[in-house]
């Protein structure tokens, strides 16, 4: 039997939202495979880790930049809230993020080595700005998005200054209408992406090892049905949990769109913008999620959890 430590169960909890003692029985069943023990739990009604987006556990700020047909967001991170509303960070993100969108780099590397608008390499700002306000800092990641004709639309949410703050989006689109109605359509589409943070585009997009996932729960839940019912029963399924999980299903959070999905929202605003559009993509990052922050109180509840197995 696999060694179920502490630090096992307090993964699994952030990832599903479950109980402790819960995760702990997950975890025996499938003898310590996390992600086996993210779906046992799933069949039994006790997560919804399909839905959640990852624990926002680090400071700092999301810098989005867009012109015209091109934007750019970045994160970089800091040790606490405070310096998010330093003058000095806020500048460097901003700076940080012309840098990448002024090259077209995004890589995380080629970027720290390309020049900062102050003259140095965006690697000695951070490294200044470090010595100077006295705190680790990290650029974590980038991602742009251009398009031919069209443009790039931004949304920043929790915003503390122009252009940054803790979830920024960027959405892309393309056509040869209106700009000013595609940019008002994009940042429509992108205040919707903060709120439903889809996983992919459409379902092309998603990962088949998560697409796979989903199926072989729904089988397990419905085990035993025939197999012409259980075909139906997976079709519906992952037709709803597209809906969830991807932007051109999802149905519109905006009341003047109410019934409608993403894709017929913007199949439908050609009447305004003049040409047809389409929606080549977004990112949206939110600040901090995936990253695991210490908390020695929740750690020290897990423990006692599991009998202090470490």
């Amino acid at each position: 039997m696999a060694n179920i430590t502490a630090a096992l169960v307090k993964d699994l909890r952030e990832k599903t939202g479950a109980g402790m003692m819960d995760c702990k029985k997950a975890l025996s069943e499938t003898d310590g495979d996390l992600e086996a023990a993210v779906d046992w739990l799933r069949k039994k009604g006790l997560s919804q880790a399909a839905k959640k987006s990852g624990r926002v556990a680090a400071e700092g700020l999301v810098a989005a930049l867009v012109r015209d047909t091109q934007g750019v967001v970045v994160e970089v991170n800091s040790e606490t809230d405070f310096v998010a509303r330093n003058e000095e960070f806020q500048a460097l993100a901003r700076g940080i993020a012309s840098v990448a969108l002024e090259k077209g780099i995004t890589d995380v590397e080629a970027l720290k080595n390309a020049h900062h608008p102050g003259g140095a390499t965006v690697g000695d700002a951070l490294t200044n700005a470090i010595a100077t306000i006295g705190e680790n800092m990290t650029l974590r990641r980038a991602q742009a998005l251009h398009v031919s004709k069209g443009v790039v639309s931004h949304y920043m949410h929790n915003s503390i200054a122009d252009g940054l703050g803790k979830i920024g989006v960027i959405v892309a689109l393309e056509s040869t209408g209106s700009t000013n109605e595609l940019s008002a359509l994009g940042r429509l589409i992108a205040l919707h992406v903060a709120a439903a943070a889809p996983l992919a585009l459409d379902a092309t997009g998603l990962d088949p090892a998560v697409v796979e996932r989903e199926k072989n729960v729904l089988a397990d839940k419905n085990a035993g049905k025939p197999a012409n019912v259980l075909e139906k029963i997976l079709e519906s399924g992952l037709k709803t949990y597209y809906k969830q999980v991807c932007l051109i299903d999802q149905p519109s959070i905006h009341a003047d769109h109410a019934n409608k999905s993403i894709g017929q929202v913007v199949q439908e605003a050609a009447k305004t913008v003049g040409a047809p559009v389409v929606l080549k993509g977004f990112v949206r990052y939110a600040l901090g999620e995936g990253i695991e922050k210490q908390e020695s109180d929740f750690a020290a509840e897990v423990a006692a959890a599991v009998g202090g197995n470490g």
